[in-house]
């Protein structure tokens, strides 16, 4: 695991030292990586939620034929047979 120094003010390092005191965590490092957890699945959750907005706002639902399911498979293997590539 790599190590990553970082500088707080007086104030924000007494908070973070009664948060790892008080709220179960072993230490420093382990309060910090679940503030980074937590604010990963923060953005995952936006981004999601504005993909499914976006979608909502993009017209009425149409049915899917048997072409558009073999136009998508054709795409997604394409697809897959570039990143196989790199």
């Amino acid at each position: 695991m790599d190590t990553l120094n970082i500088s707080l003010p007086k104030v924000l390092k007494r908070y973070v030292q009664q948060r790892v005191r008080h709220g179960g965590y072993g230490n420093t490092s382990e309060y910090v990586r679940e503030l980074i957890r937590t604010e990963q699945k923060q953005r995952a959750h936006a981004e999601l939620e504005a993909m499914l907005l976006e979608g909502i706002q993009s017209g009425p639902a149409t049915e899917m034929t048997k072409a558009n399911w073999n136009k998508l498979r054709e795409r997604l293997k394409s697809k897959a047979k570039q990143q196989k590539r790199k």
